[in-house]
């Protein structure tokens, strides 16, 4: 069974390109680690974010050891380092296949994406100087694919080709 990690700053199309993938792939499950912490107000702290990565891979697991199941897409900003090897270390236990991708774009492409994103309330001109001002910590992750001028389709199929390769 094969794990696709889709990170990237807020707002970069992690959750869209997932959710595309599940919807193309039958048998995959799709995993917003936002949900896994899902508290309000949202605190992110040290010990929610091991709640939320214990949440994680315990759906993993889950997942796993579902018959119908056949891939796990996993969409979560992940800007700590430790949070990241521990997602990465459980999945390895769990003896899947992992590709992980950092997904980036430009400021411009930024901008112009969370201001068509009606729908998410954290789409607010503070966390848009928030994301803007990540863009370069991201930009230095393992596996970046910058999809300034990719579409969802374009983007999915590139990350889906990853997985394919021996």
């Amino acid at each position: 069974m094969n794990v696709i990690i889709i990170n990237g700053p807020m707002g970069v199309g992690k959750t869209t390109v997932g959710r595309y993938i599940a919807d193309q792939y039958p048998g995959t499950a799709f995993i917003d680690g936002d949900w896994c912490l899902d508290l309000h107000p949202f605190v992110g702290n040290q010990e929610t974010k091991v709640m939320a990565v214990d949440n994680i891979l315990h759906m993993i697991g889950n997942y796993k050891n579902c018959s119908v199941c056949r891939m796990i897409v996993l969409v979560w900003l992940i800007d700590d380092e430790w949070v990241y090897r521990r997602i990465i270390d459980g999945i390895c236990a769990l003896q899947l296949e992992l590709v992980s991708v950092t997904l980036l774009c430009g400021e411009e492409q930024l901008i112009q994406r969370w201001r068509q994103d009606k729908t998410c309330e954290w789409r607010t001109d503070q966390w848009l100087e928030i994301s803007l001002k990540s863009l370069p910590h991201f930009s230095t992750l393992e596996n970046c694919m910058d999809t300034s001028y990719l579409s969802i389709s374009e983007t999915a199929e590139r990350i889906v080709q990853q997985m394919m390769k021996p």
